[in-house]
């Protein structure tokens, strides 16, 4: 949509009492249009929703038959440079979107502390996003933009991830995300005994460490984990599967590290083994030993569910095949 073209639109009756944000995602759509709610906010932000000629907020509740003129703004564009140095490998890739199998040490997006060197920097350099087209309307905290960017693993979690190409795809598979209809499943080496079974819990930030989140809340979003034993290696250590039913920052890690039996080598949540052994192998591995494995979601532009399997990382697969031979001979 390019700025500059002022369009109009007037609240219905069904539409009274709604945000002007909501209403105007819906107003958009009517017409054929997807424009999502994040970049809404930014134009309502520059003052260029008006009703009378008056600025509105975003969160106006909209009487019926009220006019709205919105002047469209170009899209701010990512300030990432092209890396090509950025390892990581494309499992498949068309107009819409690009599948990717992240290694373990890549960082998704830019950030405060990793302005450049993450998958986003490698995206642009080998031509996988075209930054004319893209909406800078994903920030995270810091401001930085995540063009693209629907979902996130961690730096130290190696696996499958999606990337929108365009606006269409990214508010299509954001509303998956966000309906939970998403297919993920991650697999895991624990330390300890871990129980199979269904871990649902609340999820919040911890109280005294922003850093971590926490199931000891009284207050939280829901978050559910199913999880299931691949091999036990004894007492020792556990590999798991893990299939999410929601997908809360750290969940898996949280879930696991508060059942008692932490992934190993996590530096957030975990610490360093009682076993001398397994203690090495997370000291090698250098980050936490886990992987996501699938990914399945219905194709943005085909609407076909679509299944995409990435290979365990090598470090993670070497150690399991360690702890194999250790424990079976």
């Amino acid at each position: 949509m390019s700025a500059g073209e002022r369009r109009s639109f007037v609240a219905r009756r069904e539409d009274a009492g709604s945000r002007v944000d909501r209403f105007l995602v819906v107003a958009f759509a009517r017409e054929g249009e997807t424009v999502s709610r994040a970049e809404l906010q930014r134009w309502i932000e520059h003052g260029r929703v008006t009703s009378g000629g008056r600025a509105l907020k975003a969160a106006e509740k909209l009487r019926e038959g009220e006019a709205l003129a919105v002047d469209p703004e170009g899209a701010a564009l990512s300030s990432a440079e092209p890396d090509a140095s950025v390892p990581f490998d494309v499992l498949y890739v068309d107009d819409a979107i690009v599948v990717v199998n992240k290694p373990p040490g890549v960082v998704v997006h830019p950030a405060r502390g990793h302005e450049s060197g993450t998958l986003v920097n490698g995206l642009l350099a080998r031509g996988l996003f075209d930054a004319s087209l893209l909406d800078g309307d994903e920030r995270d905290a810091t401001g930085h933009v995540r063009p693209g960017v629907v979902h996130r693993i961690d730096k130290g979690t190696s696996g499958v991830l999606v990337v929108a190409r365009t606006g269409a795809a990214r508010e299509a598979l954001k509303a998956q995300f966000q309906a939970h209809t998403i297919g993920r499943e991650y697999v895991a080496l624990c330390v300890g005994e871990v129980n199979e079974g269904t871990i649902a819990s609340l999820h919040g930030r911890h109280p005294t460490d922003r850093l971590r989140f926490t199931t000891r809340v009284t207050t939280g979003k829901r978050a559910v984990t199913h999880v299931r034993v691949i091999e036990r290696f004894g007492k020792v250590a556990t590999y798991v599967a893990c299939t999410l039913e929601t997908g809360r920052t750290h969940q898996i890690r949280v879930h696991l590290a508060e059942s008692g039996t932490p992934v190993l080598g996590d530096p957030l949540y975990g610490k360093p083994p009682k076993d001398e052994d397994l203690r090495r192998m997370a000291e090698a591995l250098g980050h936490q030993a886990l992987h996501a494995r699938l990914l399945a979601f219905v194709h943005p532009t085909t609407g076909e569910r679509v299944t995409f399997v990435s290979e365990v990382a090598p470090d993670l697969s070497a150690a399991v095949e360690r702890l194999r031979t250790a424990i079976h001979g």
